[in-house]
C-alpha cells in the first residue's frame, strides 16, 4: 500500500471545547483510536500530540479492515 494525502479536518473533528476527535477509526503507531475519542491539547497517542499538527495534511492509507493508518504529516 502507498500513502495518500488527506485533509486534517477530513479525518478529525475540532470540537467546541477545543478537543479533537477522530471521525473514523484510526491507527497511529499501533495505537487504535475510535470515532468520538476526545483528544486534549497535550495528550499524546502513539507518540503524537495531534494538536501540533492541526490543519496540516495527513499522509495515510486504509487497511483491509477499513482502519485509517496515519503514516505522517505534510508541512
Amino acid at each position: 500500500m502507498s500513502s495518500s494525502k488527506y485533509r486534517f479536518l477530513d479525518i478529525f473533528q475540532e470540537n467546541q471545547d477545543g478537543t479533537l476527535s477522530p471521525k473514523i477509526k484510526i491507527n497511529v503507531n499501533g495505537i487504535i483510536l475510535f470515532p468520538g475519542t476526545l483528544i486534549n491539547d497535550g495528550s499524546v497517542f502513539g507518540g503524537i500530540n495531534f494538536h501540533q499538527y492541526k490543519y496540516l495534511d495527513i499522509a495515510g492509507e486504509y487497511s483491509s479492515d477499513d482502519i485509517f493508518i496515519i503514516t505522517g504529516f505534510f508541512k
